[in-house]
């Protein structure tokens, strides 16, 4: 079992709800408002459900480019897109603000997820300059919040970043297990939708045996074989996408024939 929501479900298959770029972002679209970025999230949904998932998670990777501190109008807004979409949800779901963990366990918290996703340790040169998270807030947050239960999923080596921090990535996944309490460890490759370092994977699997090992980017129909012969369960967004790309709306039938592959490896 990788969690109890999940029940006896293994090899998990966590589908991303792309929200449309979000209140202050440049690519938010002001004429379309909350109402066009709740529409977008719900058809997303009802595709993704009926396609088999086990869960989705709400994500903004639309608002590029990304902050280190979530802006109150794009928490706001997120927290409204989660809980109008919320009725229609049949799966466990879960939130990731890119990139500020503290609001993603705030959003997570209130709207009632089962988990959350983040890069929650490290130190990374990036994209968006230096990246220093802050994992101890958002443990205590989600401890204040009365939340224990629920998950918090570290990202360990980052998209658009490298990393400072010296140690093989094996030795990472161990220490953020034991010093900050990771539910999960989620391996990487360099970008979104490019698929994880084969040898990170398998490394990090070996090392860490006490809690689930996912698969966090660019799995697809012809990797996820060999991917879940070694992870515990995948998250998901561009593969499921129209002609597999990042910003379109998800692909129906792209989730259907990966879930009737994934049926056949569990």
């Amino acid at each position: 079992m990788v969690f109890d929501f999940f029940g006896d479900t293994k090899k998990v298959v966590i589908a991303m709800v792309h929200i449309g770029a979000l209140p202050g972002a440049p690519l938010y679209d002001a004429d379309g408002g909350l109402d066009k970025l709740i529409e977008g999230a719900i058809a997303d949904i009802e595709r993704l459900q009926a396609g088999g998932v086990d869960a989705v998670m709400f994500g903004n990777e639309n608002d590029r480019p990304y902050v280190f501190k979530a802006p109150p109008e794009g928490v706001a807004a997120m927290t409204a897109v989660v809980q109008a979409a919320k009725p229609h949800l049949k799966t466990p779901f879960g939130v990731d603000y890119l990139w500020d963990p503290v609001a993603s366990v705030a959003i997570g918290a209130v709207t009632g997820a089962s988990f959350v996703r983040e890069i929650f340790t490290g130190l990374f040169a990036s994209d968006m300059g230096l990246w220093q998270p802050d994992c101890a807030g958002a443990a205590r947050l989600r401890r204040h919040l009365g939340r224990d239960h629920m998950k918090l999923l570290f990202n360990i080596n980052a998209e658009f970043a490298h990393s400072l921090d010296q140690r093989p990535i094996e030795l990472r996944a161990r220490s953020a297990v034991f010093s900050s309490l990771a539910d999960a460890i989620l391996v990487s490759g360099p970008i979104t939708g490019e698929s994880v370092d084969r040898s990170d994977l398998r490394g990090v699997r070996d090392a860490v045996q006490s809690v689930p090992v996912f698969a966090n980017t660019g799995v697809n129909i012809d990797n996820v074989r060999e991917i879940l012969g070694v992870a515990d369960g995948v998250v998901i967004g561009t593969h499921f996408k129209v002609d597999g790309k990042t910003w379109n709306p998800v692909d129906g039938e792209r989730v259907k024939r990966f879930m009737d592959v994934v049926a056949k490896l569990r």
